[in-house]
């Protein structure tokens, strides 16, 4: 085992780029995560990487032993994974990674339970607005809100969920209510939007009589953030779109007001992405259906004020 733990480690470092992040990931220190690699490196008699102050980058030879190196370990989880689906007692990680405040809010509240039920699973939990490399980075589930355009990763969806365009009663007062969308796109009013590398945010797709609808809207500020563009609004700084169940609370209490309710933004799935190699492993099966039932009780409930 520990041939393939040292393996296992060295597929990290280059999907990751350095020893840090692969040791981190694997929960192994740094200098344990170098002498694997050099214990590698001693045994296949060649350089693995060619070192930088920053990042490790293959050589010639790491390529080629990557490509079959990774095969392996993937063999080597199915393998496994077989064995628990006959033994019925699922073992082992599963690596998942949801949005900040989907995450916050309903994912890591129930890992918990899930262990409870499960405990020979552990459960890695990555949280990010941005969208994360799921092969790249070793994910065996990803909870999205969205489109998923990535054909090599299976989907399961989980519900539809409404979204509304909200501000506060403050900046409404300020600024006046819009009665169109076209007043959003006028530079009249602040949008405050959700953006990093690759987000389609600025572009916010109303429903209207004419069928949905395209509007390019404008801010002064955003962040890749969900949970800040949501502060900022409550603070008066402009109007957001957001999934409802994550802003109810602000909605009942008054905080946050829904403007163009007549046309609203078009709804937004729910849903779970992973590699298709890992539809057969009976721990990524159970998580699957346990996290998509509770997220649909919890959205319900939070929809309810409960």
């Amino acid at each position: 085992m520990a041939y393939l733990d040292n393996v296992a480690v060295f597929v990290r470092v280059v999907e990751l780029g350095n020893l840090s992040a692969a040791g981190r990931d694997m929960r192994i220190s740094p200098a344990v995560a170098s002498n694997r690699i050099k214990e590698l490196e001693k045994h296949l008699g060649v350089r693995l990487f060619n070192r930088t102050t920053r990042q490790l980058m293959p050589t010639e030879h790491g390529r080629v032993f990557y490509e079959g190196a990774k095969k392996v370990l993937d063999s080597v989880a199915e393998a496994e994974a077989a064995v628990s689906a006959l033994s019925g007692q699922p073992r082992g990680t599963i690596r998942i990674t949801a949005p900040l405040g989907l995450g916050r809010r309903l994912i890591a509240s129930g890992i918990p339970e899930f262990h409870d039920r499960y405990p020979d699973i552990e459960v890695r939990l990555r949280l990010s607005d941005h969208n994360v490399d799921i092969m790249k980075e070793g994910i065996d589930i990803a909870f999205r809100l969205g489109l998923i355009e990535d054909s090599s990763l299976r989907m399961r969806g989980v519900m539809d969920c409404e979204r509304v365009l909200v501000a506060s009663p403050s900046y409404l007062k300020a600024r006046g209510e819009p009665t169109t969308p076209q007043e959003l796109v006028s530079r009249k009013h602040d949008c405050l939007l959700l953006r990093f590398p690759g987000t389609k945010e600025y572009v916010w797709t109303l429903k209207t009589p004419e069928g949905p609808q395209k509007f390019e809207v404008h801010g002064p500020f955003d962040s890749d953030d969900g949970d800040v563009i949501t502060g900022w609004a409550l603070a008066g700084r402009g109007i957001i779109n957001k999934p409802r169940f994550d802003i109810e609370p602000f909605i009942r209490d008054g905080r946050l007001q829904i403007i163009l309710p007549d046309t609203p933004p078009m709804p937004v799935q729910l849903a779970a992405v992973y590699p298709h190699r890992k539809f057969q492993d009976p721990k990524v099966r159970l998580l699957l259906d346990f996290m998509a039932e509770r997220c649909q009780r919890m959205i319900r409930d939070m929809l309810a004020g409960r």
